[in-house]
């Protein structure tokens, strides 16, 4: 009812349709999945697919089961010092914290965890929190307000991406890895805010490659403009013990204003974490909505993550088998004639397509041999720029790798046979991706 009105407002407003008109969310939920490339997937969906049924059904027709989707680099999710510190934490303390960590959730191995993070990055502190996705959203969106800019890589995840967009500060987006764009925008942005805060990624996600961190602090500090470096991927994968891009490059990590990580990546567990100044980090515990908020990290979770830290320090040789294992795939990649774009080798390395077709069929005939690998046509890389990503481990050999490029080199062998014999299911396809692309979604 609107306060003066006779009567319930019945007529239509200008722009919005009529009752009559006006869709169902259920409606309205299947234009959008539609629009949003479900007819990719008519033909073959490797979505969603539970990787221990996989596994059964390989091991069934007498395959060997090889997943590329898990991003556990260096093989601690199932290490068995691990797995008894997750058992022993839920008897002593059960399942979950119970409660907001600020009102009632606390319990003593989250401080000691936030304490062994700190170090291993080597920062004066850190704060754990329950979601990683949530920790670069919460922190983005928490940390600046009007008069203040972010300026955020182009290919930063989407979680950095919906910070910035649910912060008061504005933002402005420079070209991939394109440094000299960073200082272009830098030079005529810098004077217009107060504030400035710069995000790139320590290794990224989908293109495997990083940023020039030398470079990148020059320009950050000639232009007073803090740093917040995302190294989800980085951490436990770059430097020679796994430390991170700061490692890798030999640069102290408390220049980096801000250090976010994941504890569901080298960590293989879930939750995320920041790293930074005492004071900062303090500040955050009694301000970060997304900790504030948020029930506590499960214990049995942190005392986890706790020794699996413990088992990178002692056993750092991890990191060095990644790194051979990644430059063996990057190497093999290239013997081959497959591109793999700008990415060093380390730990995810892409494939790159010319056509999500192509993608789609190429995962279709890893997967009939037993070689799971979801392609990434639609979502998280521009829609020209298809791709197969594998998450390499220590768990897998060259011979694995080997097993990939067979199935690989004979897929691409009999591919225009197998367009020419499919031409009119492939043609549907492609005109769906067409149209995803014409409509913007």
């Amino acid at each position: 009812m609107i306060s003066g009105a006779s009567g319930p407002m019945r007529r239509a407003v200008k722009g919005v349709r009529a009752d009559t008109e006006r869709q169902t969310l259920e409606l309205y939920a299947d234009r959008r999945h539609a629009l949003g490339g479900r007819a990719l997937l008519q033909h073959f969906n490797p979505y969603l697919l539970p990787i221990d049924d996989l596994k059964r059904a390989c091991e069934a027709n007498g395959q060997a089961f090889l997943n590329f989707a898990e991003y556990d680099y260096l093989s601690l999710g199932k290490d068995e010092r691990v797995l008894e510190a997750a058992k022993r934490a839920i008897d002593v303390f059960g399942i979950g914290a119970g409660a907001s960590r600020l009102v009632g959730g606390e319990r003593s191995v989250h401080s000691e965890l936030e304490a062994k993070l700190a170090s291993f990055v080597g920062t004066q502190d850190a704060l754990a929190l329950v979601s990683g996705y949530g920790t670069n959203v919460g922190l983005v969106s928490h940390l600046l307000t009007t008069n203040d800019l972010i300026v955020v890589d182009e290919y930063s995840h989407n979680s950095i991406m919906v910070g910035a967009r649910l912060s008061r500060a504005e933002t402005r987006i420079f070209a991939h890895n394109d440094l000299a764009d960073l200082a272009t925008i830098l030079e005529e942005e810098r004077g217009r805010f107060q504030r400035v805060l710069v995000i790139t990624e320590g290794l990224y996600s989908m293109e495997g490659d990083i940023p020039d961190l030398p470079l990148l602090l020059d320009i950050c500090e000639r232009h007073d403009a803090w740093l917040l470096i995302d190294e989800a991927h980085s951490i436990g994968v770059l430097g020679a013990t796994g430390r991170g891009i700061t490692e890798h490059f030999g640069i102290d990590p408390n220049r980096i204003d801000l250090i976010v990580g994941t504890l569901s990546k080298a960590f293989a567990a879930c939750g995320g974490f920041v790293c930074g100044k005492a004071s900062v980090i303090d500040w955050l515990r009694y301000s970060l909505n997304g900790f504030i908020y948020s029930v506590g990290l499960p214990p049995h979770i942190a005392c986890a993550v706790q020794t699996a830290v413990s088992v990178l320090e002692a056993e750092p040789e991890r990191v060095e088998q990644l790194t051979r294992l990644s430059q063996h795939f990057v190497a093999e990649a290239g013997r081959n004639g497959f591109d793999v774009g700008t990415a060093i080798g380390a730990g995810v390395v892409p494939i790159m397509f010319d056509d999500p077709v192509a993608t789609l069929m190429a995962s279709k005939a890893l997967l009939t041999e037993g070689i799971y690998v979801p392609p990434v046509v639609q979502i998280g890389v521009p829609k020209d720029k298809p791709r197969l990503r594998f998450f390499l481990t220590t768990a897998h050999t060259e011979a694995d790798l080997g097993r990939v490029f067979g199935v690989l080199c004979d897929w691409r062998q009999a591919y225009p046979a197998v367009r020419a014999r499919h031409g009119s299911t492939i043609a549907a396809i492609e005109h769906a991706h067409a149209h995803l692309a014409a409509a913007g979604e």
